[in-house]
């Protein structure tokens, strides 16, 4: 259930004038909300921290298919969302998970040229190749998973942002997924990307990509219901305890405009907090949203 608060703090020449200070002394004092409302750190930080992941139905889908993907071999595993949906969060919560049984390697800006990219995951699983040219760093990449299957060991490469990568260098990908034995894929290779990346996958000259991936899931955004207990989460994890309170007229506020998304419902949650603060209320309400999110927007308040 939401919570629902009648009282309305009251705009005033003042409170807008506080607010405009604020604003400004923002970036240096990060701290402002905090002592107010006895919270331990930031609840609402847009950095991808496993301990504020929060599994709403359809969080906890997409990690237990990354998980069945990889701990059944599938090859190629293909994760799909919004900018903002929690795409990175998961999986590092999936490295978090997978244990010293299992070697990772992730690439987080795979803008890069074909040879760049193989440097790059060579590097990444932290080998040492004997040359600087493609067979050099395939041959170590070869050896290196080859000794690590031997040794009862996963192999797992993550590509962040995958809807980035050239046409070029899906099929470079894809040809890394070759080592194989008569049984099993000898490494895992989790795609994860914007909606893009499943029209880039759909496209007939990938196909033989597109066929590999056998593990995929799209991410959703959050329903009314899970804004709500996704806020009350960040907030309990960062240690709050009865307060703040978002009301039922700040929730649906904060959803209306994120959508869903949980890194937009964070830097309204933020900004709302700020508010509050301002305004010396332990209520956020649709009022405070709103200057949060005519702040986040430029519009002046």
């Amino acid at each position: 259930m939401l919570a629902s608060q009648s009282n309305q703090p009251r705009q005033t020449p003042q409170t807008q004038t506080a607010y405009r200070v604020l604003k400004i002394g923002w970036n240096r004092r990060p701290d402002l909300y905090l002592d107010f409302y006895n919270l331990r750190e930031e609840p609402f930080s847009i950095t991808p921290d496993p301990r504020f992941l929060f599994f709403s139905a359809k969080h906890q889908e997409a990690f237990n298919h990354l998980l069945f993907g990889i701990h059944q071999r599938k090859g190629f595993i293909e994760l799909t969302g919004e900018v903002g949906a929690g795409k990175t969060t998961i999986c590092r919560k999936l490295l978090e998970e997978l244990g010293d049984n299992y070697k990772t390697a992730l690439i987080l800006n795979p803008c890069l040229s074909a040879h760049q990219l193989l440097k790059t995951i060579v590097l990444e699983f932290g080998l040492k190749p004997r040359g600087i040219d493609r067979v050099a760093y395939l041959e170590a990449l070869n050896d290196f998973v080859l000794a690590e299957v031997n040794a009862g060991h996963d192999v797992v490469l993550v590509i962040d942002e995958a809807q980035d990568l050239s046409d070029e260098l899906l099929e470079q990908v894809r040809l890394l997924s070759n080592l194989e034995t008569d049984h099993q894929k000898l490494m895992q290779i989790v795609l994860m990307g914007q909606p893009e990346l499943r029209d880039k996958l759909a496209q007939p000259k990938l196909r033989q990509l597109r066929q590999r991936i056998t593990v995929r899931y799209h991410l959703a955004p959050l329903t009314l219901d899970e804004t709500a207990t996704y806020i009350q989460y960040r907030l309990a994890q960062a240690g709050a305890n009865g307060r703040p309170q978002f009301d039922d007229s700040a929730i649906k506020q904060i959803y209306k405009y994120s959508g869903g998304i949980p890194r937009l419902i964070n830097a309204a949650s933020d900004k709302a907090l700020l508010a509050g603060f301002v305004h010396q209320t332990d209520v956020i309400n649709k009022f405070l949203v709103k200057l949060a999110i005519e702040e986040l927007d430029g519009v002046p308040a």
